[in-house]
C-alpha cells in the first residue's frame, strides 16, 4: 500500500499532436500522478498504463476522505513490486477519457463548448503519442519499463514498437495484438445500448444517459469475468429479496450487474466510454505495417507477457501469437500463462500470481 496523500497533476501541450486520422488535436492536457523520486539520470522511471475505464489514480489516496485507494495500490509502495524507494512510478490518464485528460467532455477551444461527438476518433497509438510529450516534459530519458494490462498492455506494445529507443523493457498483461470479431461485437452491442437511450441525444446530453450506459457497462463487465468466477461468486442463487416466480425477480448475478452498471454511471461519461471502446476495436499492433512481424521487427527491448487461462476476452492464444512472432525474430521475450479463475480481470485481482515473476524480470534488466 502506498502511504500518504497523492497529488493529481496536469500538463498542457499547446501544439498537441497529429492523430492517426490525420486531424490535429490541440491543445492537449494530460492528468497524471507520480510516486517516488526520479533519479539524477532520469533512468528509474516506470510508466504504468491503465485499462479502458481506468484513470491516473494508480495508488494511495488523494485526500483522507477517499474510501478506496488507487486501482493498483497493492503493488505500489516501499518494498512492493513497484518499490517507490527505487523507482519513479508514473501513471497518466489517456486522451479520450473523462478523468481530466483531453477528451469528449473537454471544452473545444474553437467553440467554447464541450467537444462531445466533434471530438476526433483517437487510437491507442495516439494515446502513446500524447504520453511521450509528458515523458519528455518530466525529464525521463529512457523508461525502465512500461507496464499495463488489457488496453494498458496495448499501450505498452505501442511504446515497444513506436519508440523502441525510449524504453528498456515492457510488461504486457492480458492483452492482444488486435481484438477479435467476438470482442468487437460485444463492444458493438454496448454501443447500441447507449445509442438507443433517448436521453443520449447523439452525444449532446446534459446528464449521462444512465440506462444506456448502465446496460453498456453490464455487457462489458460480463467480458471481464469468467464462467468459473461467476459460478463461484453467484452460482444459480436467486435473490433473497425476490420470489422465484415473480416476473421481475432476479438471480444474484443479475442484481450484481445491475448494481455495477448503475454505479458506473456516476463515475464515467458515456461519450468517453464510446470513444475508448472505438480505440480498443481499432487497435492493431501491425497497423501501418505489412505484417505483425514487420511491426515487431522494430522492438529492441525485452518484453514480458502474461496471459490468464480463463480470460475469454483476450484469450491466451492471442498473446502466444505475439510471443511466437517475437521469438522467430530473435527478440528477447518471456511468457507466462497463469492459471486463474478470474477471467480477464485476473491481472487486477490476482497480482500475487505475477508479482514474483515481474520482480525477477525487473531485477534482471
Amino acid at each position: 500500500m502506498f502511504e500518504g496523500i497523492v497529488k493529481e497533476q496536469s500538463l498542457t501541450f499547446e501544439s498537441g499532436i497529429r492523430l492517426d486520422s490525420g486531424r490535429i488535436l490541440a491543445p492537449i492536457t494530460l492528468v497524471y500522478e507520480t510516486y517516488g523520486t526520479l533519479d539524477q539520470n532520469g533512468a528509474n522511471a516506470i510508466l504504468v498504463e491503465h485499462a479502458w475505464t481506468g484513470d491516473a489514480h494508480l495508488a494511495g489516496k488523494r485526500d483522507e476522505s477517499e474510501s478506496k485507494p488507487g486501482w493498483w495500490d497493492a503493488i505500489v509502495g516501499p518494498g512492493r513490486l513497484l518499490d517507490t524507494n527505487r523507482y519513479f512510478v508514473i501513471c497518466s490518464n489517456v486522451i479520450g477519457s473523462c478523468y481530466g485528460s483531453t477528451g469528449p467532455t473537454s471544452i473545444n477551444p474553437k467553440t467554447g463548448k464541450r467537444y462531445n461527438l466533434s471530438f476526433p476518433v483517437v487510437t491507442v497509438r495516439d494515446m502513446v503519442r500524447a504520453q511521450k510529450l509528458l515523458i519528455d516534459a518530466l525529464g525521463v530519458g529512457k523508461l525502465l519499463t512500461v507496464m499495463g494490462g488489457s488496453m494498458g498492455g496495448m499501450q505498452a506494445l505501442e511504446w515497444a514498437t513506436q519508440y523502441p529507443d525510449r524504453i528498456a523493457s515492457a510488461i504486457v498483461l492480458a492483452s492482444t495484438p488486435r481484438p477479435s470479431p467476438q470482442a468487437i461485437s460485444l463492444n458493438a452491442v454496448a454501443r447500441w445500448a447507449i445509442f438507443n437511450d433517448p436521453t443520449w441525444r447523439k452525444g449532446e446530453y446534459k446528464h449521462n444517459p444512465k440506462d444506456g450506459l448502465a446496460l453498456a457497462r453490464g455487457i462489458g463487465h460480463i467480458t471481464f469475468l469468467s464462467d468459473e468466477s461467476m459460478n463461484a461468486k453467484f452460482g444459480r442463487r436467486f435473490s433473497a429479496r425476490d420470489g422465484q416466480f415473480d416476473f421481475f425477480g432476479q438471480f444474484e448475478v443479475e442484481r450484481y450487474l445491475n448494481y455495477n452498471g448503475y454505479n458506473f454511471v456516476d463515475r464515467f461519461d458515456a461519450n468517453s466510454f464510446l470513444y475508448l471502446a472505438k480505440s480498443l476495436d481499432l487497435y492493431d499492433v501491425a497497423w501501418g505495417y505489412e505484417s505483425m512481424a514487420e511491426a515487431f521487427a522494430q522492438v529492441e527491448a525485452p518484453i514480458q507477457f502474461f496471459a490468464f487461462t480463463s480470460d475469454w476476452l483476450y484469450p491466451p492464444y492471442q498473446t502466444e501469437e505475439m510471443v511466437t512472432c517475437l521469438k522467430e525474430l530473435g527478440k528477447s521475450v518471456e511468457y507466462h500463462l497463469i492459471t486463474s479463475a478470474y477471467g480477464h480481470d485476473a491481472f487486477l485481482l490476482e497480482h500475487e500470481t505475477f508479482t514474483p515473476l515481474v520482480r525477477s524480470f525487473l531485477e534482471g534488466l
